[in-house]
């Protein structure tokens, strides 16, 4: 392994430790880039960064060249990942204990929740004498504050055969306990977050909040060939896409990475990969700049889109689950994907195109195909080129146990993927 390869990793490993909500996401992608944020169209201009907020879970990173009359080139990842949401009124109180009333986001695989140190991270909303104007504060408690506790295989004999966990019941953490059934009991958590931000527990309206796994990443492997992180899924793309763009500081044209909220349910929200929002900004950058309507449209069928999210490696226990003729592997190199059935975005020229950045940069690459007995997932790449027609190819780093509270990459893959974008953008 390479220094430059190890380094990138341990960069992505930093990363993910600060980006355990979509709004640390975008937060911590801004302290990347420092970009000037967009706010007035006659601020637009040539040679500039600009983003544009989704919401505050999502973002749109705009990079103009000196000639902007030149490609438009897109890369777009997520900035979500399957989790455990807290819900309004979350105190239960049985027994003694206090749990957190949660609900799955996403395709999490729930077993791998179980007796981990969790924390908590997101969004709360304060009040504010503007009733359409709340004040919205990140929190993140760094620490442990819970866990979901499996039943002891005394009381169940069947666990090793595969055990259904049900949300409701079987996914709650355990909280705090209370011996007294404490009249306050009901207020722990708005109390936890009202002395974390060091306001009045009253002023809180709202939260959007995330239980995360509390344990960092690591390289593992007796020759640190594995990079084992939560949330690979999709930050790991999110990583590589803000630090191409950053590192894209000469050349003509408009460079965009687009991160998107909401993937794991669907894409469709307003910061979601089916909205508008590209189009609508995209068509705001280029008026701004003095193109008519007719060349703006032309800009979007010329230009060229990357979506970048996680693949499927081979599995080293389960290794029929992967297609016959297309096989990768942790450590191989970015993936570019294909799926008939355009879950995945692409067509024959698109794949020739990322083909012919990976050699001419010698990148490796692999391919992956789903097993035809088996249904796969999809990216946003399909959903996004139906509101911005243009060519787009899926790609993305390979991974084990996807959607697991814990995923395995190759700790090369990264730098990889990196070099890759970085190509793309500069053309």
């Amino acid at each position: 392994m390479r220094p430059e390869e190890k380094h990138c990793a341990e960069e992505l490993t930093a990363f993910i430790d600060q980006a355990t909500s979509p709004y640390h996401v975008v937060e911590k992608c801004h302290e990347i880039l420092r970009p000037v944020r967009m706010f007035e169209k006659e601020k637009i201009r040539a040679g500039q960064m600009y983003s544009f907020s989704l919401y505050n879970t999502g973002t749109i990173i705009v990079s103009i060249g000196d000639n902007p009359r030149g490609p438009l080139r897109i890369a777009c990842a997520h900035t979500d990942f399957p989790c455990l949401r807290v819900k309004p009124n979350p105190v239960l109180k049985e027994h003694g204990y206090g749990k957190l009333n949660v609900e799955p986001y996403g395709g999490l695989i729930r077993n791998t929740w179980m007796d981990r140190p969790l924390s908590l991270s997101g969004a709360v909303a304060l009040r504010t004498e503007d009733p359409f104007a709340p004040s919205l504060r990140l929190v993140d408690f760094r620490r442990p504050l819970m866990l979901v506790p499996n039943l002891a295989i005394h009381m169940n004999r069947k666990v090793n055969e595969g055990v259904e966990l049900k949300p409701q019941k079987d996914l709650l953490p355990l909280f705090f306990q209370s011996a007294d059934g404490g009249a306050d009991d009901s207020n722990k958590l708005l109390a936890l977050l009202a002395d974390e931000l060091r306001i009045s527990s009253e002023d809180i309206m709202s939260y959007d909040l995330n239980v995360y796994p509390y344990e960092r990443g690591c390289l593992l492997g007796c020759d640190d060939a594995f990079l084992s992180a939560p949330r690979l899924d999709n930050l790991s793309s999110v990583k590589a896409c803000v630090d191409a763009v950053r590192d894209w500081t000469d050349g003509d044209g408009i460079r965009i990475v687009a991160l998107f909220d909401n993937e794991e349910v669907g894409s469709r929200t307003k910061q979601g990969a089916g909205s508008t929002a590209l189009a609508m900004v995209l068509e705001r950058v280029y008026m701004a700049l003095g193109f008519e309507r007719d060349a703006y449209l032309a800009k979007i069928l010329e230009g060229f889109c990357l979506s970048v999210d996680v693949a499927h490696a081979l599995h080293p226990n389960a290794p029929e689950k992967a297609d016959p003729t297309n096989q990768p592997l942790l450590g191989g190199g970015v993936v570019l994907k294909v799926a008939s059935s355009q879950s995945y975005a692409g067509d024959p020229e698109a794949f020739a195109v990322v083909a012919g950045l990976c050699e001419r940069e010698g990148i490796s690459y692999q391919v992956f195909t789903n097993h035809s007995d088996a249904a796969g997932g999809a990216t946003l790449g399909s959903i996004l080129s139906t509101q911005i027609p243009m060519r787009t190819m899926d790609i993305g780093a390979p991974i084990l146990g996807m959607h697991s509270a814990r995923e395995t990459m190759g700790t090369c893959d990264q730098f990889a993927l990196t070099e890759l974008l970085a190509s793309f953008f500069a053309g």
